[in-house]
């Protein structure tokens, strides 16, 4: 025992090292906190050395689908989001999503004077967090089993609310048990993808708003603030996914003859870099895109572009469509340059329309955090706005590039 301990402490050394090293750990609370609480604790199942990986999520739990409802979040996502939360000491924070690590680790940077609550919904993962806090030594952070779409309001108002799952909307439950002045760190569903924001609340201000914000994945709410993403197969192995307030349709056989056309390559001249941007841009800025996933199937057999197999924005003009690619080019500052691949009749008019928008973003939002993201909550005037928004249940969310 005294030798796998001996070995976590080392390994924690190497992890919150690694985590300073990557960008991830820009504070000395965050890396203090990474460096005490016994990460092992919370997954005592799994061997060491993939506990203290930066990038390894631990002990999933799966429905009956096979698909991940919980999982203990990798230690990079994890320091990122505490480092955008500005948890200080003496704050009272709300946890969304538990599994306990993190919420040990929030208990650490708030200290003896703050308050830490952890919701889930999932009573099993409410008994595991609280296991791991017992075992790791921190038994005052409040466990609590509930839907968090109506947060806990018990606890509250909270300075600093973190949630942990894939959220589709900010409920109203979690605004109303927000300081004044208070901030939410939200993986937030739109336009089919996912982003990591952290939201400043104003008191001058109904709305949320955002600069900062990042890539990243979660495993979906569950519960009352449930979403999907719609998903419209062209082939077994190749689909479409759009938000599920879309209104986009596709023509799918004429999309599948396309697939099986010539395509039509272009370049840019732009670098192949911060593609999590452009991607943001280009389902914020245009035309309404779908985002094209494919098996790997469809990738070893050429059928798409390896850029596909994570999901990219797709340009589709009726039997036409087009996404963006890259190949080396030792020119550019990242060694590769941004391209676009198009197929169907029009292929090379959908694919110029996609490269010009590629070239624009180059050329006038190329750095990170460009974009102003807020959130409008139902019953705020949003009779003015411009620019791209999309309606939620419970609000606006907006996102301006400057």
């Amino acid at each position: 025992m005294t030798v796998q301990l001996d070995g976590a402490g080392a390994m924690r050394e190497a992890m919150v090292a690694a985590l300073r090293k990557e960008g991830s750990i820009t504070s000395g609370s965050v890396a203090s906190a990474m460096n005490t609480v016994p990460r092992h604790e919370f997954a005592p199942d799994e061997p060491l050395v993939n506990v203290y990986q930066t990038g390894t999520t631990l002990w999933p739990k799966t429905d009956a689908n096979g698909r991940k409802t919980s999982v203990v979040s990798a230690a990079n996502i994890q320091a990122i989001q505490l480092e955008q939360a500005g948890v200080g000491p003496g704050m009272n924070v709300l946890e969304i999503g538990s599994g306990g690590y993190n919420a040990a680790l929030i208990a650490e940077v708030v200290g003896p004077t703050g308050s830490v609550t952890t919701v889930d919904i999932d009573a099993d993962i409410v008994d595991r967090a609280r296991a791991g806090l017992a075992r790791a030594g921190y038994e005052h952070v409040n466990v609590v089993h509930a839907d968090a779409e109506h947060g806990v309001a018990d606890n509250g108002p909270y300075d600093r609310i973190i949630v942990t799952v894939g959220a589709w909307d900010s409920p109203p439950a979690w605004l109303d048990q927000l300081t004044p002045n208070g901030r939410i760190v939200v993986p937030l569903r739109f336009a089919a993808i996912t982003r990591l924001i952290s939201f400043d609340r104003s008191p001058d201000s109904p709305s949320l708003s955002a600069d900062n914000y990042r890539l990243g994945a979660f495993v979906p709410m569950q519960g009352d603030g449930a979403a999907d993403e719609k998903l419209t197969a062209v082939t077994p192995d190749i689909g479409l996914r759009v938000d599920q307030n879309s209104t986009l349709t596709f023509d799918v056989p004429a999309l599948r003859k396309a697939l099986n056309s010539k395509p039509v390559q272009s370049w840019s001249g732009k670098p192949f870099d911060m593609p999590d941007e452009l991607e943001l841009y280009l389902l914020t800025s245009g035309p309404e895109m779908p985002m094209l996933h494919a098996a790997q199937d469809a990738v070893d057999q050429g059928v798409v572009d390896r850029t596909v197999r994570i999901g990219t924005p797709a340009l589709v003009r009726g039997g036409s469509f087009a996404y963006r690619v890259k190949r080396e080019n030792p020119e550019t500052v990242s060694g590769y340059e941004t391209g676009v691949i198009a197929h169907g009749p029009q292929a090379e008019q959908v694919g110029g329309e996609l490269l010009s928008m590629i070239q624009t973003w180059a050329g006038e939002h190329y750095r990170r955090n460009a974009a102003q993201i807020a959130y409008h909550p139902n019953g705020t005037d949003t009779s003015g706005l411009i620019g791209w928004h999309t309606a939620k249940r419970h609000g606006v969310l907006t996102v301006a590039w400057s």
